[in-house]
């Protein structure tokens, strides 16, 4: 129980850390958020149904925007 509860803690602290450091990293001009916000997302949900719903989510969202970058013409 108590080795449970340690993992669910570390799962915790590491996941938003990542979400933390990623989210300035997204917007700004480097590309490291774009790889760090949805790893720091996988890692919560393998303890947190509510994170797994967002990385759901997240992952839509990505397709749908890859389907549009490939329909559309570059000028």
């Amino acid at each position: 129980m108590l080795v449970r509860q340690a993992r669910v803690l570390v799962v915790l602290v590491v996941g938003v850390t990542m979400l933390v450091v990623g989210i300035p990293l997204w917007i700004s001009p480097i590309p490291g958020g774009a790889i760090v916000v949805p790893l720091g997302l996988a890692l919560l949900a393998t303890e947190f149904v509510w994170a797994r719903r967002l990385l759901k989510r997240v992952r839509e969202h990505a397709g749908q925007l890859t389907r549009a970058a490939k329909g559309s013409k570059a000028p």
